[in-house]
């Protein structure tokens, strides 16, 4: 950034390494500017998105960001599966599912995707088995929550529903 201050991907980089040490509107700081040198990066939306949603708690902010990437980028399974999140959190659980359907059809393997539907159906619309049957399909994908989550005391009832 020193030798070239219109270098975008300097400033996303550092933004990642800001956040990983908390430094969350350092971040953000760092992603605007990458975003006004090149305004065309969905990775940079992605990851401002993220950090957003995660870290931030700024779900209509995280969903703006996630807008532009899949505006710049349609095929990113990852940025529907965090507008997702966004949307739940935001109590939107109809427009979760469509997001997370929209990940599951892009990247069939998407086991956060499944992890996620399945509470949005738990949740937002009662679907003890729907929600079930994402929780088991995320775990078959490798998913370590829901595999260790399955096998507690607390997926028991998930665990014996056919």
């Amino acid at each position: 950034i020193a030798i070239d201050s219109g270098y975008a991907p300097a400033y996303n980089e550092r933004a990642l390494s800001r956040k990983k040490i908390g430094d969350y509107k350092g971040a953000i700081a760092d992603y605007n500017k990458a975003i006004m040198i090149d305004p065309n990066n969905a990775d940079t939306y992605y990851n401002r998105g993220t950090t957003k949603v995660r870290n931030l708690k700024d779900y209509q902010g995280a969903i703006n960001d996630f807008n532009k990437a899949i505006a710049i980028n349609p095929k990113d399974a990852d940025a529907y599966t965090n507008r997702g999140i966004a949307k739940k959190n935001l109590k939107d659980y109809q427009g979760a599912i469509a997001d997370y359907n929209k990940a599951l059809t892009i990247n069939p393997l998407n086991s956060r995707a499944y992890s996620n539907r399945g509470l949005t159906k738990g949740i937002g619309f009662n679907d003890e088995k729907g929600a079930c049957s994402d929780f088991k399909k995320a775990a078959s994908l490798g998913n370590e929550y829901r595999t260790n989550w399955l096998s507690s005391e607390g997926g028991a009832w998930c665990r014996n529903m056919r």
